[in-house]
């Protein structure tokens, strides 16, 4: 059987060689070198065009390179074929790396004196202890559990909110649409970790930032889709939003003359919180494939009714 990969030529060389190593039984094929397209039964990649899928006739799944597949046209993936998104260590451990980053960061107030530095000026602002910071997640999935945990170990309290319920340990857990208004009145600094949905399309936007309490602090690192801009910047300018960290955009890189670029009240990243690593990311590519085979659950295997 082969498993075809078409997307960072550097990482693909990378999993080849550990297939090679631990898996000789499966033919791993780095794009465009298909070999005989009737055997691939697995495809690895980021966001294929409908025209590979017609050129591979007996493919069965499909697995993002990425942890989310809202860079997919679910509609143009065949029926028949499974999609698995990315759930392993490296990308989780990057995720709570940049979201302990970003939090603290906010909570304590590096725009402040990073604007201060540059104007030479000298003074202090009153620490606030992280037991009365109210930080809330939005998206209670992998990352958001883990990264929750983690900002536990400092003493915030914590919110989650979600589609679905849930119960998590330490954290006051919020669902649906009707009790969104009563988690966001609860976070004075919140972390949209969410999948892009058509549902979750535009959920930063001028309505969520006026539930906020005034002078929150927001940190988008689901995806670019979830945030309306210009809201964002009338909720800066107003004072509505202290502080902002964006790792995600609707245009990454944004133009030359984005006003992102240059607001003081904005910290941006090129979409670097979390990444596949070539290691752990081939070794759960090749665990969900042994799964396939047995005929067990795979990791990361998607609902096309929710979009995740």
């Amino acid at each position: 059987m082969t498993l075809l990969y078409k997307s960072d030529p550097e990482r693909g060389s990378a999993w080849r060689a550990l297939f090679a190593d631990q898996a000789p039984d499966i033919d791993f094929r780095l794009w465009p070198e298909v070999g005989d397209p009737a055997a691939v039964r697995y495809l690895a990649a980021w966001a294929p065009t409908p025209d590979v899928y017609a050129g591979l006739p007996n493919l069965e799944i499909l697995f993002s390179v990425g942890a989310g597949v809202d860079q997919l046209d679910l509609s143009q993936v065949p029926p028949s074929v499974t999609v698995v998104r990315m759930i392993e260590p490296g990308l989780t451990d990057g995720m709570v790396e940049y979201a302990v980053f970003a939090t603290l960061a906010l909570h304590r107030h590096m725009l402040d004196y990073i604007d201060a530095q540059r104007q030479a000026r000298w003074q202090s602002i009153r620490l606030m202890p992280a037991a009365t910071r109210r930080v809330g997640v939005m998206g209670l999935g992998v990352l958001g559990q883990a990264v929750l945990r983690r900002l536990a170990t400092f003493g915030f309290p914590l919110r989650g909110w979600s589609r679905s319920p849930h119960v998590i340990d330490g954290v006051d857990c919020y669902a649906g649409r009707d009790q969104l208004p009563d988690f966001l009145g609860q976070c004075d600094l919140l972390i949209c970790l969410l999948p892009l949905t058509p549902e979750t399309r535009g959920i930063l936007c001028r309505e969520t930032f006026d539930l906020l309490p005034a002078g929150a602090g927001l940190i988008n690192v689901g995806r670019g889709g979830h945030l309306v801009e210009s809201d964002l910047l009338d909720a800066l300018d107003d004072g509505r939003l202290s502080g902002v960290v964006l790792d995600v955009l609707n245009s990454e890189p944004p133009p030359a003359a984005h006003p992102f670029w240059w607001h003081r009240r904005i910290l941006l990243t090129p979409h670097v919180a979390s990444m596949t690593r070539s290691d752990t990311g081939a070794a759960a590519l090749l665990d969900n494939i042994r799964r396939h085979q047995a005929g067990q659950p795979m990791q990361g295997a998607i609902r096309r009714d929710l979009g995740y």
